[in-house]
């Protein structure tokens, strides 16, 4: 494999020659139907990667014909649970054998710190397949003794019945751009071991780790069909793929905009299921006994990880009036340190944001900000003269009503709260649309219980952040969706149970 090299003042990785650009049916990559392509960018530069087959309404059909053959009569659904779980396995050893190159291209191409997929996202993602594939052979249903019931000629009769797990079938699978391969795998590995087969639309901006994704799970034995990929864009592909008469589920990640088009598609079309996981606008509050050194370090990971691009993000942060004039002078001398640049060199904190589209939205959030009232305590401008930088960003003086503080600005941004009684902090943290996540740092057990059952979140962390894995259910309340994807819960998004029914022996019937 020939490979180019990124290189920086110390750094040096070296990329494989981008092989996998056209869609993935049935086991091969295709040229899209239409024949067109369209570009994949770095967003280091603005410079294209290279361009990717551009799947529409014709491609998405011809793949769902592929995992419907492989879901009605292919070998997939029909294995035992052991033999998915070693294909799975093998498929987990070869994501953890080309792992530098999943990890570049996600880099590459999102502007993600290659150590941080190198060594979490990538690894992680390998984990979570080998956490799935050890459900693979542990779905089953239960048997249950039902009430005696009365027939028609006046007799009691008694009855057993039981429940069968089944995979609910071809799975339409929507990625978003800021984990490419975590969420993929964390969406293609319980359908895996469900038995389902599916559609994989990925973001536009990120479709090179899907196609080889794909390629891994063809070298691993996974049977042609089971998965297949089709690039695209969300209008015409996406579109495609959620009105589809043939898709049996939906799975999305991405924005509350697109997921109500998605649940509109899905009841217009043939009323499938659809599971959820959008916006959040997180809050992180730190009261006044909270460890302030703790505070500090937690924040800018909360806001700033991953250049902000993080569902997840703690971008309010809510501080007590005893801590939080020390709190500020310490968040802006901490941001001061906060490196920004080239996603390939170790040194550096943040990288660019994934598209001149997403780069552009954020700094017209920062004018919103200062045009509303709220004071820029530090950053709030790109960063040099090509690419997609943004300084690491917080404004002081927010109030509730302002847009920096309503809407997810997917961004280097944070807002910086003053409250003073935990009243008032469960009132604001709760004055929100989403309810995705949300942290508590303070030393009171008795104060973090109160609030924990307070907040209305999927997850709430206590003097925590970001402590998400596999095994831990997550989604979130009010508009950051429904459904729980991860742990056991997320292998339920993809099975259906059937109840069946039989007389027992005394039943007046045998």
């Amino acid at each position: 494999m020939s490979s180019m090299a990124i290189q920086g003042d110390d750094h040096r990785v070296k990329l494989p020659e981008v092989k996998f650009t056209k869609l993935f049916i049935n086991g091969h990559f295709v040229d899209s139907v239409s024949g067109k392509t369209f570009e994949t960018i770095d967003p280091r530069n603005g410079e294209v990667i290279a361009r990717v087959a551009e799947g529409d309404k014709e491609d998405v059909d011809l793949a769902v014909k592929a995992a419907r053959k492989a879901f009605d009569h292919g070998p997939w659904p029909r294995m035992s649970g052991a033999d998915r779980r070693r294909i799975m396995l093998k498929y987990a050893d070869l994501i953890d054998e080309h792992g530098e190159e999943l990890a570049a291209l996600d880099s590459l191409e999102a502007g993600k710190l290659f150590t941080v997929t190198r060594a979490l996202d990538v690894a992680e993602a390998a984990n979570c397949v080998r956490y799935y594939a050890g459900t693979a052979d542990k779905i089953h249903g239960q048997t249950l003794k039902m009430s005696s019931l009365m027939q028609g000629n006046n007799t009691l009769s008694s009855f057993q019945g039981y429940t069968l797990l089944e995979p609910i079938g071809v799975v339409g699978l929507i990625i978003p751009w800021n984990f490419p391969t975590p969420i993929l795998l964390g969406k293609v590995s319980p359908a895996l071991a469900a038995g389902c087969t599916m559609v994989v639309k990925p973001a536009e901006e990120t479709p090179l780790s899907a196609l080889y994704l794909a390629r891994l799970a063809n070298l691993a034995g996974i049977p042609d069909g089971v998965i297949n990929v089709v690039n695209g864009f969300g209008p015409t592909a996406g579109a495609a793929l959620c009105s589809h008469m043939d898709i049996d589920k939906v799975s999305f990640t991405g924005s509350t905009e697109v997921g109500r088009l998605i649940m509109q598609a899905a009841a217009m079309s043939n009323l499938k299921p659809v599971s959820l996981e959008l916006g959040g606008k997180s809050p992180l509050i730190v009261f006044n006994d909270a460890d302030i050194h703790m505070a500090v370090n937690l924040a800018p990971m909360a806001a700033f990880f991953n250049k902000g691009e993080v569902c997840l993000a703690g971008s309010r942060v809510l501080v007590q009036e005893g801590i939080y004039d020390e709190f500020v002078k310490k968040m802006i001398e901490k941001t001061k340190d906060w490196v920004v640049g080239d996603p390939f060199d170790p040194k550096v904190h943040q990288g660019p944001q994934v598209s001149k589209k997403q780069f552009e939205r954020v700094l017209s959030y920062i004018e919103h900000g200062k045009n509303e009232g709220a004071t820029l305590l530090i950053g709030g401008k790109s960063v040099g003269d090509k690419g997609y930088y943004i300084e690491p960003t917080i404004f002081s003086d927010v109030t509730d009503d302002m847009t920096i503080a309503k809407e997810e600005i997917f961004g280097p941004v944070m807002s910086l709260m003053k409250f003073k009684t935990v009243e008032e902090a469960i009132e604001r943290a709760n004055n929100t649309k989403y309810g995705l996540g949300a942290a508590v740092l303070t030393k009171d057990i008795n104060l973090a219980n109160r609030m924990t059952r307070s907040i209305r979140a999927g997850v709430v962390w206590i003097n925590c952040y970001f402590a998400v894995s596999h095994d831990l259910p997550f989604g979130g309340y009010k508009m950051s969706g429904f459904g729980r994807e991860m742990g056991l819960e997320g292998l339920h998004n993809f099975l259906q149970t059937k109840s069946v029914v039989s007389p027992l022996y005394d039943s007046p019937w045998l």
